[in-house]
């Protein structure tokens, strides 16, 4: 289908630099049983019912986002890491990267230097990190949050991004993106949801660079997706079936977590565990076997996350809420407000 029908007016002013405080205080857009109520993230308590179960992804961000010099040159190289190889390498999206080719070494500075490897056909390269320190100390010397390009391109990175573009679920290192439906969690709000017995989980998806990737092809089946690396347990898949087998729902709570849901679950509606990469695009007309419903922030035109929500939900249906949140000052993307979405 053409990519055109997933656009729509956003005023920029609409775009969040900073996130609500406390998170929980960030508005909530609820969409379920025909209804739209305008909320807040604190409500959610309210608004699930008992045995219902949030999953969350426990990824970590990592100062994933790099500048320096190509060594022998002037050049001035960025680099943001998109998806781990093996130890030492990850491929990066590069800027500059007429400047770059394979065999070339860029100095970050703080003693950080990598070797340029191959260069893959979509323009990104393979980085080797020289030296015998774990790669993910080399980045916490030299590397910075690597926030949206839509923040970044507004402000500069500061030490408050460290705790605000992390959730309080955080646990695995790999991600170079927020899951960021999951930066409105607290404490407190999670103690509310328990004591309403509405559950939660969590799997490992490393969010990649490729989410912010514009959609540039005319039609979506001419767009490719980048694949990122996840994981369900056994035990994770076992609970998630247990809970829908006793009339429970599964509610994701970011695309995240919806898409490695999706990509493990079976015809017969069966969550299996799953380790390895997903490069699943959901566009409309896909048949959800996974969840039940959805909590994620407002998202950009023409993206492959808005075609997400429209398959889930409907395109006229998510142009109207979409309308509704501009009409009513919702704040979007990463540090934005949030949306609770049952179809």
């Amino acid at each position: 289908m053409q990519t055109d029908i997933f656009d729509f007016h956003l005023p920029p002013e609409c775009i969040a630099l900073r996130p609500a405080s406390p998170r929980h205080s960030a508005k909530l857009l609820a969409a379920q049983n025909g209804i739209i109520q305008d909320q807040t993230i604190s409500d959610l308590p309210k608004l699930l019912r008992p045995d219902d179960l949030l999953v969350f992804n426990d990824t970590r961000v990592i100062p994933a986002q790099l500048s320096g010099t190509r060594i022998g040159g002037k050049a001035i190289i960025g680099a943001t890491l998109h998806k781990r190889i093996d130890l030492r390498r990850w491929q990066a999206f590069i800027r500059n990267a007429k400047r770059l080719k394979p065999n070339d070494r860029i100095d970050f500075g703080a003693d950080v230097c990598a070797k340029a490897e191959e260069r893959h056909p979509d323009g990104s390269f393979t980085l080797y990190f020289e030296g015998e320190e774990a790669v993910e100390l080399l980045l916490d010397r030299a590397g910075t949050m690597p926030l949206p390009p839509y923040i970044a391109g507004k402000r500069p990175t500061d030490e408050r991004d460290y705790e605000d573009y992390q959730t309080m679920f955080a646990q695995k290192d790999g991600a170079v993106a927020a899951p960021t439906a999951a930066l409105h969690f607290t404490p407190e709000l999670m103690a509310q949801l328990n004591a309403a017995n509405i559950n939660h989980i969590s799997l490992t998806l490393h969010v990649g660079a490729g989410t912010f990737l514009p959609v540039k092809a005319n039609d979506t089946d001419n767009h490719v997706m980048h694949s990122e690396w996840g994981e369900i347990t056994k035990d994770v898949a076992d609970q998630m079936n247990l809970v829908r087998q006793n009339g429970g729902r599964i509610i994701s709570v970011g695309t995240t977590s919806l898409r490695l849901i999706e990509s493990a679950t079976h015809a017969d509606g069966i969550i299996q565990p799953f380790k390895g990469d997903t490069d699943i695009f959901i566009t409309p007309g896909y048949e959800f076997r996974g969840i039940d419903g959805l909590i994620t922030n407002f998202h950009l035109p023409k993206s492959t996350l808005f075609m997400l929500v429209s398959a889930l939900m409907g395109l006229e249906r998510m142009q109207s809420l979409y309308q509704h949140a501009i009409a009513n000052d919702y704040r979007f993307y990463s540090y934005g407000d949030s949306s609770l979405l049952i179809p």
